[in-house]
């Protein structure tokens, strides 16, 4: 299903309980060519995307992200699908190309009907030797800092309502 951009911007929500249906691949597929198509500080390219499906490597990665927070508690909501975006360790840009990413990942999961959250906590993830060893043993080679982790999956309710907009978020000068 296709929705106009505006549309999607205002209506896209944090979703933080999830079905069990696994993400289509083809729909994966869409979400991060969306991510790759990211703004980037020169063009550099400095982030990197890892789509994560299986359900034991979805939960390792829960654990490792609670464990980061002092909690037993699962911070995925029970999504079954993670994009991991890292950021190239020696590009000064890593974290705002990432975050950039983040931004297409989950307007674009909105647009095909998939519900999403950003999650943080990965830089602390990955700084461990537990998910440096993690990476290297998915073929993931380099020097990568985590920037987030964009979950998704088929929202379990309705999303939540937005909040009003603040009041003097919007200036003009003319």
């Amino acid at each position: 299903m296709k929705k106009e951009a505006l549309e999607v911007l205002r209506n896209r929500r944090s979703i933080r309980k999830y079905k069990s249906t696994p993400v289509p691949e083809e729909l994966l597929d869409i979400i991060m060519e969306a991510g790759a198509y990211a703004p980037t500080a020169g063009g550099g390219q400095a982030a990197t995307m890892v789509a994560v499906t299986d359900p034991e490597k979805v939960r390792l990665l829960s654990q490792m992200n609670a464990r980061v927070m002092g909690s037993s508690g699962d911070p995925y909501y029970g999504a079954p699908a993670v994009i991991l975006v890292l950021g190239e360790a020696d590009k000064g840009a890593a974290q705002v190309d990432g975050h950039c990413v983040m931004v297409n990942l989950l307007n674009a999961a909105y647009a095909v009907g998939l519900g999403s959250c950003w999650i943080d906590r990965e830089r602390q993830m990955f700084e461990t030797d537990e998910g440096k060893a993690l990476l290297k043993s998915w073929g993931i080679e380099g020097d990568f800092v985590g920037v987030a982790a964009c979950i998704l999956g088929y929202p379990d309710g309705d999303a939540p309502e937005a909040k009003p907009r603040k009041e003097h978020m919007i200036y003009k000068v003319k």
